[in-house]
């Protein structure tokens, strides 16, 4: 499974029309494109950052959309009223514990590393950091996205609630600690989100 990321830098007073935008212009037609498996859109209505996220099948229906997506990513920017950037994902984890509802929340993590430790590193997720994930009151679900050729990654957990999500800040904290001393990799930044959208029919990839 393969991802597209498209994070804007918008206007926050165009967060509601950006978000109705992709809900009801921009999904129905990516849905229907060949190989698609889903999309999500996280935003912070205070920065105006948002994220759309589009899963796809494999690499190939990901790539065989991308000058089709153009025009509708272009759309959607100008709505929101900034610049888009583009990142490309393999899915490396997916894990569920219970189905996301309204006023769900999500904490981004992006980070760096060296590409030789990638599969490391995806050990280390899975097997020392997970666990202890799913403890966390008011854990919805979890992703692991990677760029192999250049080490970088993106984990994103959602929670029940804003407030679930600012629970766990401290424990997250400690968390990203331990997994940066296990595989050296560095944090580059870290997000916290409303879950605008979710619609990603992804199956579990642990």
């Amino acid at each position: 499974m393969h991802a597209r990321s498209t994070t804007v830098l918008g206007r926050p007073g165009m967060i509601e029309s950006g978000i109705a935008h992709v809900q009801d212009v921009v999904m129905p037609q990516v849905r229907a494109m060949d190989g698609c498996v889903g999309l999500s859109m996280v935003a912070d209505r205070v920065s105006g950052q948002c994220i759309v996220t589009t899963a796809w099948r494999d690499e190939a229906a990901m790539r065989a959309t991308a000058d089709t997506v153009v025009p509708l990513r272009r759309q959607a920017a100008d709505l929101l009223g900034g610049e888009a950037t583009v990142e490309e994902w393999e899915i490396a984890y997916l894990h569920r514990d219970h189905r996301v509802a309204d006023g769900c929340a999500a904490r981004v993590t992006w980070t760096d590393g060296d590409p030789a430790m990638v599969d490391r590193m995806l050990d280390a997720f899975r097997m020392g950091i997970m666990p202890r994930v799913e403890q966390l009151e008011g854990f919805c679900s979890a992703s692991l996205f990677v760029d192999r050729a250049s080490g970088r990654a993106c984990v994103t957990a959602t929670y029940d609630s804003p407030q679930a999500m600012m629970a766990t800040r401290n424990a997250a904290m400690g968390l990203r600690a331990d997994l940066v001393q296990e595989t050296g990799m560095r944090i580059t930044q870290i997000g916290e989100f409303s879950l605008a959208i979710a619609h990603l029919d992804v199956p579990e990839l642990v």
